[in-house]
């Protein structure tokens, strides 16, 4: 995808500071909410006043209009209702990820998705096989769930270095095996499913679909299809937090939109000009519309989720009586040990192995930076499971005793899974130190063979991958006039190909007229052309433009698809899959990559910093 345009004017080095500590500090934050919720819960529950634990979560709310009435305990507004906001929020991520994100190619998203699979079934054979002596083998729903909000959280405390990439990993993973269970719940574990409200959910998902053409009011015309869909899957007799899926599923994503930006910038300006409250209003609308409801919604509710709902919820479902004689009976109970085995063992081995098959058949792979003992401490921690895994517990094992043993068997695989986890991370960590994947120049500068702009030999280098259709990059030759018109000769800026042909279907035909146009002398002058001409990129686009910078256009013609000039492209695009780049523009200052933004100010700060610190390590040197 195509990175959103910097803020020059008003992004500080402070406020960028606050944005780097609130990422990576808000996971493990939420964590300690989470973690801070189950332990509230466990010593209200063996307090004292254990009694008001479920008499006050079991409280009857009662809502009517008209002659229609709405009963609901406290406990079935948190897991029914506040969670399906989680899922809801989950599925806005994921679907970002397939969409424009890092699981747009195929090949990375299939092994997370196949791995979960099995995830879901290794746990419910090993399930069934232990649990014979019980009787209790319908229970098997119990094991098939990793909690997601658990599995990041605990990813989160653990913090092992560089984990992006295996973030992005477990929540597809998470996300995938929660719509598992949740079908599973509704086919397996239903009270009964009723075919007409199920038909009605049908259509309110086809309603949802179609809301992305309606020209205004497209975001209350999804919460109130929302909350029908959520009303029709529970009347329908399926867990209701299915509908946070769906819908976040059918709700479009798209990267920045080019008019909306340029249009955001013309209305900014008009607005300095001569303020006014109907300029302010088009601002705003404008910076709405640039960006799609996906991440607009992903912004304004991650946060209630993770430091509200979240832990609410821990609150509401861990409060687990572990008194001796509960303890004693459930160690000593086939059911208890089966969910144990199920969790922590059928996840590991399930994910694992799934994840090795499909990598040494061919059929996927792992992101760059992402290896096998990464996923393995990831398998493990799967195994904790909580929110589904209690849910079913309460509605597969009839027998009060049978359900002490199954939570019992929850919250000792969900320590035993974390604990598996954090082992793993650390001597595999320790084994084979992880590096940051992209953070230094795969290949170094070359004058014999790049393009560039001033003294090869300059004391300050920038190097940029970019994309000739994304509009971005060509704002961002205004900021590397500005830094060649700060240094001079004293820098020497490279360009490199980064064509997004996913998003921009017509970068790569450009990138190779400007190699063709290289071997005339005018690689220059062919990319502002190409800049100022980005919505007409076809090959007669194309030539029109060599004609008009006085280019020998039958040479230019021969010289646009032939081999050299293709290998040429492909080469730097096979380098920028080395290093992970998936989007643009993104620049390596002095050999490392810049992070941030790359408005000319602060490229010239990090220029001036670069000569300061240590020349960095090729991937040859490392």
């Amino acid at each position: 995808m195509s990175a959103p345009a910097s803020a020059p004017d008003t992004t500080t080095s402070a406020a960028r500071r606050k944005v780097r500590l609130r990422r990576g500090s808000s996971d493990r934050s939420a964590a300690a909410l989470l973690l801070t919720g189950t332990v509230l819960a466990i010593l209200w529950a063996n307090s004292p006043w254990g009694s008001t634990y479920e008499a006050f979560w079991e409280t009857e709310l009662e809502v009517g209009l008209g002659g229609w009435q709405l009963h609901a305990t406290l406990h079935d507004v948190v897991n029914d209702g506040l969670m399906t906001l989680f899922f809801f929020v989950v599925g806005l991520e994921v679907k970002r990820e397939f969409t424009i994100g890092e699981l747009t190619d195929r090949s990375r998203a299939i092994v997370p998705i196949v791995a979960a699979i099995a995830g879901l079934v290794i746990p419910a054979l090993l399930f069934v096989v232990i649990a014979i002596p019980s009787g209790e083998l319908g229970a098997w729903g119990v094991v098939i769930s990793t909690d997601t909000a658990f599995l990041l959280g605990a990813l989160a405390i653990i913090g092992p270095p560089f984990p992006a990439r295996l973030r992005t990993f477990l929540l597809t993973l998470a996300v995938v095996d929660d719509v598992g269970a949740l079908l599973a719940i509704g086919i397996f574990y239903n009270t009964g499913l009723d075919l007409v409200p199920l038909a009605v959910a049908v259509v309110l998902m086809v309603a949802i679909a179609l809301v992305r053409y309606l020209r205004a009011g497209r975001g209350l015309a999804y919460g109130v299809l929302g909350v029908g869909l959520w009303i029709a899957i529970a009347m329908a007799g399926i867990h209701p937090t299915l509908a946070g899926v769906a819908v976040a599923l059918l709700i479009p994503v798209f990267p920045p939109r080019r008019s909306e930006v340029e249009r955001t910038e013309e209305l900014t300006r008009a607005f300095r000009e001569s303020p006014s409250a109907q300029y302010a209003a088009a601002v705003n609308r404008s910076l709405r519309e640039s960006l799609s409801i996906n991440d607009r919604l992903q912004a304004e509710w991650g946060p209630y989720i993770a430091f509200l709902v979240l832990p609410i919820f821990a609150l509401a479902n861990a409060g687990v009586h572990l008194d001796a004689e509960t303890l004693a009976s459930a160690f000593t109970s086939p059911l208890t040990w089966a969910i144990i085995a199920g969790l922590v063992v059928g996840k590991f081995v399930g994910i694992t192995a799934a994840t090795a098959i499909v990598r040494a058949t061919g059929l996927g792979k792992l992101a760059p930076g992402l290896g096998m003992p990464r996923v393995a401490g990831g398998a493990a921690l799967s195994g904790i499971g909580f929110t589904i895994s209690l849910f079913i517990v309460g509605i597969a094992l009839a027998d009060g005793e049978a359900q002490d043993h199954g939570r019992v068997g929850v919250l000792t695989a969900s320590l035993v899974a974390f604990g598996l986890g954090w082992a793993i991370f650390a001597i595999a960590d320790r084994m084979s130190p992880p590096q940051a994947v992209g953070k230094v120049l795969a290949r170094p500068f070359d004058p014999e063979r790049d393009h560039y702009r001033g003294r090869p030999d300059a004391p300050y280098q920038i190097v940029e991958y970019g994309d000739f259709e994304c509009p971005f990059c060509s704002r961002a030759t205004g900021s590397i006039d500005q830094v060649i018109r700060r240094f001079g000769d004293e820098v020497c800026w490279v360009w490199r190909h980064l064509p997004l042909e996913g998003v921009h279907p017509h970068a790569k035909l450009a990138a190779q007229a400007y190699e063709a146009a290289a071997l005339q002398g005018r690689f220059l002058d062919m990319s502002r052309t190409l800049f100022q001409h980005q919505d007409a990129l076809e090959a007669d686009d194309l030539c029109r433009y060599a004609e008009e910078l006085g280019l020998d256009v039958p040479r230019f013609v021969e010289d646009l698809r032939s081999p050299a000039v293709v290998r040429r492209v492909e080469d730097d695009q096979i380098d920028a899959e080395l290093m992970d780049l998936h989007s643009t523009p993104t620049f390596f200052v002095n050999g490392r990559r810049h992070i941030g933004p790359w408005d000319s100010r602060s490229l010239i700060r990090s220029l001036e910093a670069s000569v300061e610190a240590p020349p960095p390590q090729t991937a040859d040197e490392r």
